[in-house]
């Protein structure tokens, strides 16, 4: 069930993200480091119904992803961009690491 959950609540921060438009790089930034989160918690609920070097490897990801999101936050919040001049597509594009 948490296999389903995580990458739902992703989807509903993605699509609030696309509805808002957010605020400026602080809010398109925090989105960006929250979906790598969520995809990072559900590789850890993967990894928590696995074992041996499958569970590993698994945590292993999910500490990658959650290191790119952080990574992914502080460039756009370096970047200075303005997030309400970005399409919405752009806005996702960002957020996603596309």
């Amino acid at each position: 069930m948490k296999s389903i959950f995580v990458p739902a609540l992703a989807a509903a921060a993605a699509l609030a993200l696309s509805a808002c438009g957010g605020s400026g790089d602080d809010s398109l930034g925090d989105n960006a480091a929250d979906a790598a989160e969520a995809q990072s918690e559900n590789l850890e609920a993967r990894a928590d119904n696995s074992s041996g070097a499958q569970e590993e490897a698994l945590r292993d990801r999910a500490d990658t992803v959650e290191e790119a999101g952080e990574e992914r936050e502080e460039a756009i919040d370096d970047s200075d961009v303005d997030a309400s001049r970005l399409s919405a597509d752009q806005r996702n594009a960002l957020t996603n690491g596309q």
